[in-house]
């Protein structure tokens, strides 16, 4: 678990109508583990925390009138989950699929050197997968992706 004294993070929310269902998906379509899980008296989720390798992410419901699942905004969604994975890719993607993900794309070769897939969870958060498949310049990437880049990973 991080330790809120040591160097900053940045972790993002992800909201939900039905978290409890959502914690159970997440663990059983993409991998991820839960590490906190605070209830109130009734035993409704306050706040929950899971884990994916060694990155975190806050699972909460919906907060009325502020924050919204996509399922409440007709399957709208300002932003994609992105994780990248070391190995296993076209693997997890099945995974995904069997327990109830629905697969955006494919696991598809990428020109900067990464394989990808996106799901849609549950409730319509994107989730895009990535593993990194093969080393690729700049000048290359540039060329087989048809863009200009400034600043490079490998460089």
């Amino acid at each position: 678990m991080h330790d809120p004294f040591e160097r900053p993070i940045i972790r993002t929310d992800v909201f939900y109508q039905a978290p409890d269902r959502a914690l159970s998906g997440l663990e059983a379509a993409f991998g991820l583990t839960r590490l906190i899980d605070v209830r109130d008296r009734a035993s409704s989720l306050v706040h929950a925390e899971m884990r994916f390798g060694n990155c975190s992410i806050i699972v909460d419901g919906e907060w009325p009138g502020f924050v919204s699942s996509p399922q409440s905004l007709d399957g709208k969604t300002t932003q994609i989950i992105y994780v990248q994975i070391a190995s296993g890719l076209d693997a997890h993607c099945v995974r995904a699929q069997e327990h109830g993900a629905d697969i955006v794309s494919e696991p598809e070769d990428q020109y900067y050197g990464d394989r990808l897939y996106r799901a849609r969870d549950l409730e319509g958060h994107i989730w895009t997968f990535s593993q990194a498949v093969r080393r690729v310049g700049r000048a290359e990437a540039e060329r087989l992706g048809s863009v200009r880049i400034t600043g490079w990973h490998t460089e």
